[in-house]
């Protein structure tokens, strides 16, 4: 990318491995801060396996990852993950009401969840209030894709990591996370980095792209390169000739 931006978050050269296969190939990049990066590619790509070094879940084999230029192997765990948070595809709950589920990040911390601030980050993410006491089990989809978002949001977290948070969601149930993701962006200048198979989406949702295959970054830039790819290899995926 030529444009000028600070990163939230930086690989050098970041190579990983498992069982001698190489999954994702010296990787050098950022993701700018407080705006929202969608990852695209074929299946199998290493997009899931990118987001988990971001958070730490796993750890490069080789290179180096900077968060806000401090390298990641410098955070704690639990520091780490309360700055940057992760939202999964089947938003998984433990049992209990939503408002367990929203308290579950401070009780594992040794605090307490107000009711009334759990009330408010279930209106930041557009639930009603009555909302806070239903059981997880009878939340459709898309609500349980909400309350996983306002989880996330009680630590805080400066980045934000979404793994095809959409991908098993109606088309209205998927419009309205969308809206939230940017509403979310926008007013707590959260940095959204977005796994979706969905281009369109990549395109009208994210400020920027990330487009890999085979374990390799092929283009970056703003996501306005979804709709003219510098390269054979990107166009032949976006015209649906890679899957």
């Amino acid at each position: 990318m030529s444009i000028q931006y600070n990163p939230a978050i930086h690989f050098s050269n970041v190579t990983y491995s498992v069982d001698h296969t190489t999954i994702l190939k010296q990787i050098t990049g950022s993701f700018p801060d407080g705006k929202i990066t969608t990852i695209a590619g074929p299946s199998g790509s290493g997009k899931s396996t990118l987001l988990k070094l971001c958070n730490g879940l796993i750890s490069p084999s080789s290179g180096d990852i900077f968060i806000h230029g401090r390298p990641i192997e410098q955070f704690e765990p639990v520091e780490l993950r309360r700055t940057v948070g992760f939202a999964l595809q089947h938003a998984p709950m433990i049992k209990g009401t939503v408002y367990d589920n929203l308290a579950l990040p401070l009780k594992l911390a040794g605090h307490t969840l107000s009711e009334q601030d759990a009330l408010s980050y279930l209106e930041s993410v557009g639930l009603d209030p009555s909302f806070l006491h239903y059981d997880t089990k009878d939340l459709s989809g898309g609500q349980r894709q909400k309350v996983s978002i306002a989880r996330t949001l009680v630590n805080r977290p400066k980045i934000l990591l979404l793994d095809e948070i959409t991908a098993s969601l109606d088309p209205q149930s998927s419009k309205e996370i969308e809206q939230l993701i940017e509403y979310v962006n926008e007013t707590y200048n959260v940095t959204m980095i977005w796994i979706t198979h969905h281009l369109e989406q990549a395109k009208t949702i994210g400020h920027y792209t990330w487009i890999i295959m085979d374990g390799e970054v092929i283009e970056t830039g703003e996501s306005s390169l979804l709709a003219s790819p510098k390269t054979e290899k990107v166009k032949r995926f976006v015209e649906g000739g890679l899957t």
